[in-house]
């Protein structure tokens, strides 16, 4: 059983991708072992304001910190901590899949992930996932929804019970995303 089929704790994901840019950013000091602010910008394609809150962020998580010391041009500036290296695969691997589907809008959102993990294997009312999310408006919930149902993520089902309600859960895609969210918290 996963983690994603109960009801875990999910703040240090909610934490994680609390700024669109983390993940990527930690994939890709994993990919290159550490990397320079210049490079982080050329290879994501994001703006120096947004990497720069990213690296600020990321580092007060203690997942990246400063190369220390002063010497060579080439020694990165920035590089993982343990526990950055810890999940820096999984990251990898889940920029590697939503890349392959032109899809990194959606799974990088601020309330995708946490979704997906609550969702995770088993049919979830809006209510249940609304009371796993607290910090979540039901609008972020809502638009989040509709978005992972629009990708064909998830689809919404009728949960036979009365009186009947709407439940969701994770189809095609949504499962490949999640086996790779369980190994973020």
């Amino acid at each position: 059983m996963t983690k994603s089929s109960e009801n875990p704790d999910l703040t240090p994901l909610i934490r994680l991708v609390h700024h669109r840019w983390n993940i990527p950013v930690i994939a890709e000091l994993y990919r290159l072992s550490g990397a320079k602010f210049v490079t982080l910008v050329n290879h994501l394609g994001v703006s120096r304001a947004s990497l720069s809150a990213s690296l600020e962020d990321l580092i007060d998580l203690g997942l990246v910190r400063r190369n220390t010391g002063h010497g060579h041009p080439m020694r990165p500036e920035y590089v993982l901590t343990e526990a950055g290296r810890d999940i820096g695969a999984q990251c990898l691997a889940l920029t590697r899949v939503v890349r392959q589907g032109d899809e990194t809008d959606l799974v990088f959102r601020k309330w995708t992930l946490p979704l997906i993990a609550v969702i995770g294997d088993r049919t979830r009312r809006f209510n249940e996932l609304r009371a796993c999310l607290e910090a979540a408006t039901p609008r972020a919930i809502a638009l989040g929804l509709k978005a992972l149902q629009l990708q064909r993520w998830a689809r919404r089902t009728l949960i036979d019970e009365y009186p009947p309600a709407a439940g969701y859960e994770l189809v095609g895609r949504g499962h490949r995303v999640l086996a790779h969210v369980d190994g973020l918290y």
